[in-house]
């Protein structure tokens, strides 16, 4: 059965302002529209969730829809004090947040390079392995006005996690949802309490070492749990600029994945579909 979200339970420590609304077309762009327009009621960090969203905008412009207090979706805005060639790693961590906040339920979940976070499934999925999607994530840099005086760029991560959703109303076969994947205890709320504290948690040890993931443990503790590391993948690069295909060896410093070719050749990835071979 799917829950509302129990507002007298939205208590996250370190977070300036937490909104839920009934309906958003999509968070993401509603929390930018919304920091543009009076930033100071957004101070970083703040989040906006809503118990209906009708148009999540996904990566390369994709959309989606989830049912009524099925899922999370829910807009974190952060203003990260780090280099800028190191925002790239906050998809990564957002992933890594999620993997910690449904491990906390009992349920392994893993990462697949760059902002997928998937669940151990019983048969093969075209792409992805033993796995299928249970929670998908975007970062956009918020445009500020001109003139306007901040210490750090303004970033809105977006994350879809999927809770209670039965098979029929997944948007995809490829998909599952806690509640499938028999997470004991799917309430809405508790969930996202776990999932913005564990966000709020990663990104404050990342800020911390300046934004060295390796420096913070996060690029170890990001290994661990990746299931796109040390596997064969197929790298179909963000518009049309090629196809890699070799192992995914490592991460740089900026979170782009290393694909080391048949040749020997190790070459870059910073955007793109990447997908797992058998």
């Amino acid at each position: 059965m799917h829950q509302s979200l129990y507002l007298d339970k939205l208590i996250v420590p370190g977070f300036g302002h937490v909104e839920v609304v009934e309906t958003s077309s999509s968070t993401n762009a509603e929390l930018v529209a919304a920091v543009r327009s009076d930033p100071a009621a957004w101070p970083a960090p703040s989040a906006l969730i809503a118990e209906h969203q009708t148009a999540g905008k996904g990566r390369a412009g994709r959309s989606w829809e989830t049912p009524a207090r099925a899922g999370l979706t829910v807009s974190v805005l952060l203003r990260p004090r780090v280099p800028v060639g190191a925002l790239g790693w906050l998809p990564l961590l957002a992933g890594l947040a999620v993997v910690r906040t449904v491990s906390d339920g009992g349920v392994t979940a893993a990462v697949k390079w760059p902002n997928d976070v998937l669940l151990p499934a019983v048969d093969t999925v075209a792409g992805l392995g033993l796995y299928r999607k249970v929670a998908g994530i975007l970062a956009e840099v918020v445009p500020e006005p001109p003139g306007a005086d901040r210490t750090a760029p303004g970033v809105v991560l977006g994350i879809g996690l999927n809770v209670s959703q039965s098979a029929a109303e997944l948007p995809v076969p490829t998909a599952t949802s806690l509640a499938l994947a028999g997470y004991p205890r799917p309430d809405r709320t508790d969930v996202l309490v776990r999932l913005l504290g564990e966000v709020h948690a990663v990104v404050r040890r990342w800020e911390q070492a300046g934004g060295d993931a390796a420096a913070a443990g996060l690029l170890d503790e990001y290994t661990a749990v990746s299931s796109t590391l040390g596997t064969r993948v197929r790298a179909e690069l963000a518009g049309g600029a090629g196809v890699l295909e070799g192992v995914a060896s490592g991460l740089d410093e900026s979170g782009a994945l290393v694909v080391r070719l048949d040749s020997g050749e190790e070459r870059t990835v910073t955007a793109g579909d990447v997908w797992h071979l058998r």
